[in-house]
């Protein structure tokens, strides 16, 4: 089966014993969460504060990789990283730019789920 989802739900329903109602709470938090990392990732790189970018950077990326989104906790990983060392600050809004497309499939592909 060729499916195009960015998410993945096994972690949680593994991790909730299947409880469907466990389940739906930690999507809608999710994706309350996917937004509140969209808003302050955009104000942080705005405000050149690029070590908080990286800091957030990292939270994010393991909640997203909980929801099977492991290409791009990847990336979030290298942008922690490069903010670490104020490495190629010219690729900080691709990173940015990829999260949030991948933050509105997800939101998407959940809201679709619920």
């Amino acid at each position: 089966m060729c499916t195009n989802k960015v998410t993945s739900l096994d972690y949680i329903s593994e991790l909730s014993g299947g409880d469907p109602d466990f389940i739906k709470e930690m999507i809608n938090m999710f994706i309350e969460q996917l937004e509140e990392f969209r808003t302050e990732l955009r104000q942080f790189l705005k405000n050149k504060q690029y070590k908080e970018l990286g800091e957030l950077a990292h939270k994010a990326k393991s909640s997203v990789m909980t929801f099977g989104m492991d290409e791009l906790g990847h990336r979030l990983k290298e942008l922690q990283l490069k903010t670490q060392k104020l490495e190629a600050i010219e690729t900080y809004e691709e990173h940015l730019l990829e999260f949030e497309s991948l933050a509105d499939k997800a939101t998407a592909e959940l809201r679709e789920h619920l």
